[in-house]
C-alpha cells in the first residue's frame, strides 16, 4: 500500500511541475504591446510614435541637428526632438558612450548614446538610446530589446494597444 501511495505522490508531483512550467509565463504579467506604440520620453514628457523592434539591441531617437558640447570635462549632446503633432522639446544629455551600429544594408555607423527616460504601456525605465537622424524612416523612435526585456510581449498584428502614462521616477 505504501508503494502505491508513493507512486501516486510522485505522479502528482510530476504533474504539478509540468503545470507550473505552463503557468510561469502567465504569472510574470508582461504587458502586451503592438509593433507600433505611442511612447513618452522624459525629461520633456513628449509623446512620440515608436516602432517596437525586438531585432534591434538598442533604442534610437530621431533628431536632425546635434550639437556636441563639453561641460565640466564631460561630453554632452544637445538636440531638439519634434513629435508627430509638431510639439518640440530641447534635450541636453550626457553622452554615455559612442556605439557602432550595423545598418541593415551592411554599413556601420557611429552614434552617440545617452540615457533617457521612456514610458511604454505604463512601464517607465531609464534606458540607453542612440541619437540619429531618422527622417527617412516612418517613426521618430525605435524601441529595442534592451528596453523591452522582461516586461513586454509583442503582438505583431496590432498597433497602439497601450496608454503612455507612467509613474516617472
Amino acid at each position: 500500500m505504501t508503494m502505491h501511495v508513493n507512486k501516486k505522490l510522485w505522479t502528482l508531483a510530476g504533474m504539478l511541475a509540468i503545470f507550473s512550467v505552463f503557468l510561469s509565463p502567465l504569472s510574470s504579467a508582461k504587458e502586451v504591446i503592438g509593433w507600433v506604440e505611442k511612447v513618452t520620453i522624459h525629461p520633456g514628457a513628449l509623446e512620440l510614435k515608436a516602432k517596437i523592434d525586438s531585432g534591434a539591441k538598442t533604442s534610437s531617437i530621431h533628431c536632425i541637428c546635434q550639437d556636441f558640447i563639453e561641460k565640466d570635462g564631460e561630453k554632452y549632446v544637445s538636440f531638439v526632438v519634434t513629435n508627430y503633432a509638431g510639439k518640440q522639446v530641447r534635450l541636453e544629455r550626457k553622452i554615455e558612450r559612442f556605439a557602432t551600429i550595423k545598418r541593415h544594408y551592411g554599413e556601420a555607423q557611429e552614434r552617440a548614446v545617452i540615457k533617457l527616460g521612456i514610458c511604454v504601456a505604463g512601464v517607465y525605465k531609464e534606458a540607453e538610446v542612440n541619437v540619429i537622424d531618422r527622417s527617412g524612416l516612418n517613426y521618430q523612435m525605435l524601441i529595442g530589446r534592451n528596453f523591452l526585456a522582461g516586461d513586454f510581449l509583442i503582438d505583431t498584428e496590432k498597433m497602439y494597444l497601450s496608454e503612455t502614462s507612467c509613474q516617472v521616477k
